[in-house]
């Protein structure tokens, strides 16, 4: 299929990136996610459709909004306060109230774009990429849930010279993964969890096929782990360890732990949803150089992302 005609669901595009491979780098981020994490920090991305964001911190109860809902789905507050209500299950996200809020607290995560219209901003910072090593990273979201569009646009990258990384859970079919991967220079996969129970309660999903396609890949791509730590929930000595001695058996070397953090907090108010991890307090210094540790006690090389 002509990559013109190819679309994709995209929800930000983020320029001079340094935390999503090597060098200086845009990251796309893909909506669409087959994992719900508990202390995902981009709720954003999970859902395929677009969403409506509402800052009420910034609303100044003008209530145009109001006026041009299509489907009675945002509402004055019936206790005289004034302030406006949003009922999710009416909102279809059609960009209405977006257009008439003066005050810009309203706001569409969710763009219908097409390979063309993303190369237009990637390439806006080639001299950035050829001078530090770096490229484009398809992160989200789950960017391989847009299989199509996703080849396209790697394809397309990688057609202009330019490095592409792949930031993936891993859930995925192994035959669409393995398509996607010859147009990928550098993975950057997620490992949350190894006991797939636990990572069910926490992800939504099993951990049986991500560890799988993980082994799979392995062998001939260049691979860094991610770990998200969540105190808690997946620091523990054993899962920790667990995770070192597969790493370390399937000649994976380079980690990156993430520590957790509640930057994405606001986001959940702001879509209308309920943050399951605010009684967790962010990493402690001591709890990240723990989990180094013992991970560098197994031979892996291990950064704080």
């Amino acid at each position: 299929m002509p990559t013109d005609v190819v679309r994709g669901w995209i929800f930000d595009i983020q320029r001079y990136s340094i935390n999503d491979g090597p060098g200086i780098r845009t990251t796309v981020f893909f909506k669409g996610c087959p994992l719900h994490c508990l202390w995902c920090d981009n709720p954003e991305s999970q859902s395929k459709v677009p969403q409506l964001l509402y800052l009420r911190s910034m609303c100044i109860n003008c209530h145009r909004c109001v006026a041009v809902c299509p489907t009675g789905a945002t509402k004055v507050e019936t206790n005289g306060s004034g302030r406006i209500s949003i009922d999710r299950s009416l909102c279809q996200a059609c960009g209405k109230c977006v257009e008439v809020c003066p005050a810009d607290a309203r706001v569409i995560m969710g763009k219908l774009m097409t390979v063309d219209e993303v190369l237009e901003v990637v390439k806006k910072d080639t001299l950035f990429y050829r001078n530090s090593g770096g490229g484009v990273t398809a992160s989200g979201g789950e960017p391989a849930y847009q299989p199509v569009f996703l080849k396209a646009l790697l394809t397309r990258c990688q057609e202009a010279g330019l490095h592409t990384a792949l930031d993936t859970c891993g859930y995925v079919d192994w035959k669409t993964l393995a398509d996607i991967l010859e147009h990928v220079d550098l993975v950057l996969y997620d490992v949350k969890h190894m006991d797939s129970e636990e990572h069910r309660r926490l992800t939504g999903v099993g951990n049986k096929l991500i560890l799988q396609n993980l082994e799979r890949m392995a062998k001939y791509k260049s691979v860094i782990i991610r770990i998200p730590l969540i105190p808690g929930y997946n620091d523990s000595e054993t899962n920790i360890r667990a995770t070192a001695e597969f790493l370390s058996r399937i000649g994976v070397l380079r980690v990156d732990i993430a520590p957790y953090h509640q930057l994405g907090v606001g986001k959940y108010e702001r879509l209308g949803e309920v943050y399951a991890l605010s009684h967790v307090a962010a990493c402690t210094d001591e709890q990240t150089e723990r989990s180094k540790h013992l991970l560098e006690l197994y031979g892996l090389e291990v950064a704080l992302a």
